[in-house]
């Protein structure tokens, strides 16, 4: 009887044991799987983005062109860049974001204004989607013309780069790049984990990387 009691005492301690260590890792394999998510749905976005762009580059027309040389303001620039990419993305231009949606970076610090990831307006698209544009002022014809992120999550929760936010640079004369595509790659690891931004995650996703926690 003293054997048996101890045997089902032995077998009690074990499960406990066993569920504390499941309950221990639970959260980190469901933040893992999430962000697994994330960095798929990231993915397609891109291929996605890279095919419409190179549709809207075969097609676009002299007049749209003599449109962005005329435009004056980068209000007037990001216009007439919603305008083309508008029908591939299926953006709704009649309800935007709430205006309390304000990305972070990575590390939880906040986007100021005055820097170049900060984006004035946002847009809902496909898959509730939230796309921004911006015009950038160009010293060089080799810088981009325009950035544009995406939330791939849409108004739900991290709202973070390299989390659920990633984003692209638009090129007057050669294909998009993702961001961070002309870091190195100990600069992408750093960038991409809880101390860095996760701005370089864009393209540090794209050739392989994962979250570095």
């Amino acid at each position: 009887m003293a054997s048996r009691k101890f045997w089902q005492t032995e077998y009690s301690i074990t499960l406990l044991a066993i569920f504390a260590i499941v309950m221990l890792f639970m959260p980190i394999s469901l933040q893992n799987r999430t962000q697994a998510l994330y960095i798929s749905k990231w993915k397609t976005q891109y291929e996605n983005i890279e095919y419409m762009f190179s549709v809207i580059n075969t097609h676009i027309s002299a007049d749209i062109i003599k449109s962005f040389k005329e435009a004056q303001t980068s209000a007037e620039k990001e216009k007439l860049l919603l305008m083309l990419v508008k029908p591939y993305l299926r953006i709704d231009t009649e309800k935007n974001p709430p205006r309390r949606y304000r990305p972070k970076y990575m590390n939880n610090e906040k986007v100021l204004k005055t820097q170049i990831y900060n984006f004035e307006e946002f847009y809902y698209a496909e898959n509730n989607t939230i796309v921004g544009i911006k015009d950038l002022p160009r010293e060089s014809i080799e810088d981009p013309m325009f950035i544009m992120m995406f939330d791939v999550n849409g108004i739900l929760p991290p709202n973070r780069w390299g989390k659920d936010i990633f984003g692209v640079s638009i090129y007057e004369d050669r294909p998009i790049k993702p961001f961070g595509y002309n870091m190195s790659l100990d600069a992408l690891k750093r960038d991409c984990s809880s101390s860095g931004t996760g701005i370089g995650c864009s393209y540090y996703y794209q050739i392989g990387g994962g979250f570095d926690g």
